[in-house]
């Protein structure tokens, strides 16, 4: 569990308590005093700010705790994360100051009429006198928050500054957050299109199944650049990504294997997808209710269509079924549905992607002696399944060619590059994936959705490099 470090602030009364009892009990709560400040002192009383590092769960048992002591008044309490969030973690910037009025007259009236004619007499100017060339809309509804749920469009904003920070910090695209106040299908898609000409490219993000898939499908229907619905594509690119290089760890070829995905929602379906078209012949896909069976009826439309691809498996069961002789299990869907003997029951030098958040499906510390190569979406073991390592490239590329969409060629181009980062002298079990901070990924995944998107007949622009 991540540890985060929170700045108490408490006056003391001397003759009630000491502050030898006070650091003992946030010890013994699970609290580590780091520092302390005096921030004002007399006979009786003190004011200190105490910087206290503890799991976010014993956290609040301390600051619970000394609410309630006797010769303790809580003053304040502020972690290192809120002080992080404070005005927001974004802001815009012009490109050029205005210190007079010739700078004025240039950049807006009268200079900037003339402009504004060239881009109506042909909107494609738009690219390169505005900032949609390279600007992304990151926007949601905030009904499916990752590892939150449902908690609406204003307490999901945090994560979406998060996101538009991290595409200018890795791949340098200026992102917007946009949080949409309505969860109905069609509301959502005629507002993304009437905000769409200011933007070269959508991010969708944290839109709750099924909805997310007939969203997606219309804006990329329905408008001219690149969407893509990165808790789907993101996370599917980058499991395939890991999967290409563990299947090389563990000697053992894409078309042989049999594979297992548990949580059949939307990443669960974008996974499916992409190892079908990466060269699985052997798959099933369980849900709650067990198995997805070929040649089955579902009233569902994207488990239809699972049902209808010959690669899967006609086989009735439920997890604990399946699972036995699977040579990979990748799960998205909840903690603690496998332990031990389930993963002894794969087959010999199996892998294992359990990537549910917080807890994984399988304990790691039960999985671990026991397969071959093990990942989860967490920071705290080896090999995080993470999508940051996608979408800061997938859209610098996207953006860079002008393409119309994110097809099928350019994620699996996108899957192959990353798995690429990883060298054959660095691959190993506890390394299948790079970290999110390798410099390397950006401009590697760039230059593969760029030759796909030409391929494919999705660019509308060749980069200079590509003549």
């Amino acid at each position: 569990m991540a540890n985060t470090s929170v700045i108490i602030r408490i006056e003391l009364n001397h003759e009630e308590i000491k502050f030898g009892d006070v650091a003992a009990a946030i010890s013994s709560l699970g609290g580590d005093v780091t520092s302390v400040d005096i921030i004002r002192s007399g006979k009786t009383a003190s004011i200190r700010d105490i910087t206290v590092e503890a799991a976010d769960s014993d956290e609040l048992k301390i600051v619970e705790f000394l609410g309630r002591q006797n010769g303790i008044k809580l003053v304040n309490v502020s972690d290192r994360t809120f002080l992080a969030h404070l005005g927001g973690k974004i802001t815009i910037q012009p490109t050029l100051p205005i210190k007079n009025r010739d700078d004025l007259s240039r950049v807006y009236t009268p200079g900037v009429a003339r402009v504004c004619k060239a881009i109506h007499e042909d909107p494609k100017k738009s690219y390169s006198l505005t900032i949609k060339r390279n600007t992304v809309a990151v926007i949601t509804d905030g009904t499916a928050v990752l590892g939150l749920g449902d908690i609406g469009p204003i307490a999901a904003a945090p994560v979406m500054e998060g996101k538009a920070m991290l595409f200018k910090q890795l791949a340098d695209v200026d992102a917007f957050p946009i949080c949409l106040d309505t969860t109905d299908t069609e509301e959502i898609v005629q507002t993304i299109k009437r905000i769409s000409p200011i933007f070269g490219g959508i991010n969708l993000e944290d839109i709750s199944s099924p909805r997310c898939f007939e969203i997606e499908q219309r804006l990329a229907e329905e408008l001219n650049i690149p969407v893509f619905h990165d808790d789907q594509h993101g996370t599917a690119i980058v499991v395939l990504a890991g999967l290409l290089n563990a299947l090389k760890v563990v000697n053992k070829r894409i078309e042989n294997v049999r594979v297992v995905v548990n949580g059949i929602g939307a990443a669960g379906v974008s996974i499916c997808k992409m190892l079908l078209g990466a060269g699985v012949t052997r798959l099933v896909p369980v849900d709650r209710e067990g198995t997805i069976v070929r040649g089955a009826t579902y009233a569902y439309p994207m488990w239809q269509w699972l049902a209808d691809q010959p690669q899967v498996e006609d086989v009735k069961g439920s997890l604990t079924d399946v699972i036995q002789d699977a040579d990979v299990f990748i799960g998205v869907s909840r903690g603690g549905l496998l332990h031990r003997e389930h993963i002894q029951s794969m087959a010999p030098r199996s892998i294992v992607f359990a990537m549910a958040n917080p807890d994984p499906e399988v304990d790691p510390e039960e999985a671990t002696p026991h397969v071959e190569v093990f990942a989860t979406g967490r920071s705290d073991y080896p090999n995080q399944i993470n999508n940051v390592l996608v979408f800061p490239g997938i859209f610098r590329g996207a953006l860079d060619c002008r393409a119309k969409e994110i097809n099928e060629p350019m994620k699996l181009a996108a899957a192959r590059a990353i798995a690429s980062v990883v060298t054959e002298s660095e691959l190993n079990s506890q390394y299948i994936i790079p970290s999110i901070f390798n410099d390397q990924v950006v401009p590697i995944i760039r230059k593969a959705v760029i030759e796909a998107a030409i391929i494919t007949g999705s660019a509308q622009r060749i980069p200079p490099e590509f003549r």
